[in-house]
């Protein structure tokens, strides 16, 4: 009599065969996330460019102090600093002498030499808390914290004898150069057009007093 066949036992599945794969992050969030990470670096990037060219805006190219623009800026966040924490301050306009003949006899390149050593005394002179910015042309002017009147004009004074003791010697001719400073104190009902105002008419008045002087 013929022996039956033995059905096989069904093959047990391993440990490992066992196991469920781990789930994968679907390939749709994958890039999602890879898109947001390149959107916040170009942002970054633009955001950094835009704090650049804002600074370029507000910055004198040839001198490397703020420009009128940069100034006044400073000059409108420093009052209401004042305002609010009733502090005190100065604004100084200067205006440089002889600076157009000397652009007439010896060119423009001799006239920037001439600006940037008077920039280069101003900025000297001040602290690092000041600001000094030029406000087009020959004429610059200071914000200066914490000072009486009577310190701010003296300051003035001296700023007018610094820049009166520079030299320039152009095509064997030696330049002197000299400046004339106005003062207006900054305070609790300072506004800032007023201020620069009332600084350039003292720089005038004094521009004239030095002329007579002469």
């Amino acid at each position: 009599m013929p022996r039956k066949k033995r059905t096989p036992a069904p093959a047990r599945k391993s440990a490992k065969q066992g196991k469920r794969a781990p789930s994968r992050r679907p390939p749709a969030a994958e890039a999602t996330k890879t898109t947001i990470r390149r959107l916040r670096s170009e942002l970054a990037r633009a955001l950094k460019q835009v704090e650049e060219l804002q600074a370029s805006a507000d910055t004198d190219f040839l001198l490397g102090i703020p420009n009128r623009r940069g100034f006044e800026h400073e000059l409108v966040r420093a009052l209401a600093y004042i305002k609010r924490y009733r502090a005190s301050g100065a604004l100084i306009v200067l205006d440089v002498d002889r600076l157009k003949p000397v652009n007439d006899a010896f060119g423009h390149a001799a006239g920037d030499q001439v600006l940037k050593a008077i920039a280069a005394v101003l900025t000297s002179q001040v602290r690092s808390s000041d600001v000094v910015g030029r406000l087009g042309g020959d004429e610059f002017a200071l914000l200066l914290w914490n000072l009486s009147e009577t310190d701010a004009k003296a300051k003035a004074a001296a700023l007018e004898e610094a820049i009166d003791q520079l030299t320039f010697q152009f095509q064997d001719s030696t330049i002197t150069a000299g400046a004339s400073a106005g003062v207006a104190m900054l305070g609790l009902h300072a506004d800032a057009e007023r201020a620069l105002e009332e600084a350039d008419s003292a720089m005038y008045v004094r521009k004239a007093q030095r002329r007579h002087e002469a």
